[in-house]
């Protein structure tokens, strides 16, 4: 079976490659696309992977697991650097070598950029196991869809329910929860202020 063609757009979607990281590496001759009819480029799947290969075949063997560390503000900077070493401490106790995304966004947003190069990472195959403290770290909502698609790419989800600052943690669910009031009230108010145009 051939495998497909992506587009520029799947290639930075899939591999976190730019157009003109692509462009750069068809002008150096470690790529060469395919063009439609109408001029445009199209990547084989297997000569983006092979030069993702080329480029970081030895940071692949480091990055087999993923610790993942959040916080909903800025306010919590602390308690995600503790979130991070308990996570470290934990991998480093079973042996692992591991890489760490940390970052401050809050849990029921589903565009933040750490969780989104996670799954990138999960889609490239560079991730053996995810690492989290909590199941509210990874997601506030749907975290079962999450373990889902990483168990589907045969990553293995570890929680490892490390202790918390209860006030830190209730806080940070009211915060959420106003998140969410703010986007349904958003919402709303979008559509009635569009049906009076």
């Amino acid at each position: 079976m051939e495998r497909k063609l992506l587009t520029v757009k799947e290639c930075n979607e899939i591999y976190g490659l730019s157009r003109m990281t692509l462009i750069n590496y068809e002008k150096k001759g470690l790529i060469k696309p395919l063009r439609t009819p109408g001029g445009v480029r199209r990547y084989k799947v297997e000569d983006v992977e092979k030069i993702l290969g080329i480029l970081e075949n030895k940071q692949q063997e480091l990055e087999t697991n993923l610790l993942y560390a959040r916080v909903s503000t800025k306010k919590q900077a602390e308690y995600l650097e503790n979130q991070v070493k308990r996570l470290e401490e934990y991998a480093k106790s079973n042996g692992w070598n591991y890489t760490v995304i940390k970052e401050m966004a809050s849990g029921v947003n589903e565009n933040r950029r750490g969780l989104q190069k996670l799954l990138n990472k999960v889609k490239r195959g560079e991730v053996k196991r995810v690492i989290v403290e909590h199941p509210d770290r990874l997601a506030r909502f749907g975290f079962n869809y999450l373990k889902e698609f990483l168990t589907a790419f045969g990553v293995e989800l570890i929680v490892i329910n490390g202790k918390e600052n209860e006030k830190e943690r209730t806080q940070e669910l009211a915060e959420d929860l106003v998140a969410i009031v703010t986007s349904f009230a958003a919402k709303i108010y979008g559509q009635r202020g569009s049906k009076k145009k």
